[in-house]
């Protein structure tokens, strides 16, 4: 029998490219609230570029944020702490635009207590699992992320200290019968200080980084990209404008499955794009490790003030093991996913979102995310 072949590619960003400063300032932000007002409604977008930072949108708290503090925190601790880099966490300018949640939708999720909400917005969210890695990810996005964590760390521990925070990983991986076979591609982009030698450059890369994630899925005829312009100094706000969201594939899962377009960095749980997204992952992981399904993509939509999904839609692209109508009756009878439902199975009203605004919301089974947690697999097995 003939083997089917084929490539699919994701890329990843470190915590210095633009658009991540935006979605790391704007979950800070979440969780700055969070900390002092479970209850905080909390709608924040970030835009930054030379040498400016503007923090917008809509926040109800009973807390307070010292929004400038708190935004050069975040950008020293990235690592824009040099003035050449053109972007400085102590010259860079703040500027703020913040109003309280709009009253229309504030009538809408609010319900009659505090732990019973509708949904902050109408909307579609997918989640996804596979079962070609333990983290029930797929390959390309998670060595993607690895990468650009990896150079982030040596950045940090001075490994290469001539590493800027900038830079961006691409992963193309061959699969064979859907099953990933070796890596055809792998491009790296790192900013850098002037004056390193291009050739050393692209060899501490491959050694350092490449080589120790990528080695088992590398071969004679991998392809590798390193700085493929030849130069990479200007980098961050001062090449780039980032604003919140525009990471969204990333994020999630490379490209692999649907998307509703809704970002997740700097809004609370109720807001659907976020709860729902982190549900939906939660329930297609769980279907996966109880074997009823290789690969899982689960649906769900809402009206904005819904107490329940409009729909629910699975996905096993034919790997299922019982019959898809089957496995999303099982999903119904096991899973709440209710705004209120999801916020309070996963336990969603506490500061934990800026960790999720880097490398991934996803597959990060070493920050403990409760939707990565295997606790309905048993439930899911019982049900046929």
């Amino acid at each position: 029998m003939s083997q089917l072949k084929k490539v699919f590619t994701s890329e990843s960003v470190t915590e210095g490219h633009p658009d991540k400063i935006a979605d790391q300032i704007a979950d800070a932000m979440l969780d700055e609230c969070l900390t002092q007002d479970l209850y905080s409604r909390v709608a924040c977008e970030v835009f930054v570029n030379v040498g400016l930072v503007l923090v917008a949108g809509q926040i109800t708290t009973k807390g307070y944020v010292n929004v400038d503090q708190l935004v050069r925190q975040v950008v020293k601790d990235i690592g824009y702490i040099q003035p050449e880099y053109g972007f400085n966490y102590q010259t860079c300018a703040v500027l703020t635009s913040i109003i309280e949640q709009s009253a229309d939708i504030s009538l809408g999720v609010t319900k009659e207590s505090k732990d019973q909400f509708g949904a902050g917005d109408q909307g579609m969210m997918s989640g996804y699992a596979t079962n070609e890695t333990p983290e029930y990810m797929p390959t390309p996005i998670l060595l993607a992320h690895r990468l650009a964590r990896k150079l982030a760390e040596i950045r940090k521990d001075e490994t290469l200290p001539y590493l800027r925070p900038d830079g961006k990983t691409q992963v193309t991986v061959e699969y064979q019968n859907d099953k990933p076979k070796r890596l055809d591609s792998v491009v790296v982009s790192c900013q850098h200080d002037p004056g390193v030698s291009l050739i050393n450059l692209r060899e501490d890369i491959k050694q350092t980084v490449i080589q120790p994630i990528c080695n088992e899925l590398l071969d004679q005829e991998t392809r590798f990209y390193i700085n493929n312009t030849g130069r990479f100094v200007i980098g961050g706000p001062m090449a780039d404008s980032g604003m919140t969201g525009r990471k969204n594939i990333s994020d999630t899962y490379g490209g692999v499955c649907g998307h509703g377009g809704g970002a997740f960095s700097g809004k609370d749980p109720t807001k659907v794009d976020k709860s729902a997204s982190y549900g939906a992952r939660w329930v297609a992981k769980n279907v996966v490790a109880a074997g009823l399904a290789e690969r899982c993509e689960i649906q769900i939509a809402y009206v904005i003030a819904g107490t329940e999904p409009l729909s629910v839609w699975i996905n096993t692209y034919g790997s299922n093991k019982v019959s898809e109508e089957k496995i999303l009756e099982i999903i119904m009878n096991v899973f709440d996913l209710s705004p209120a439902g999801l916020i309070k199975q996963l336990d969603l009203l506490r500061p934990i979102y800026r960790k999720t605004s880097n490398y991934g919301h996803f597959g990060r089974i070493d920050e403990a995310f409760p939707w990565e947690v295997l606790n309905k697999v048993d439930d899911l097995k019982s049900g046929f």
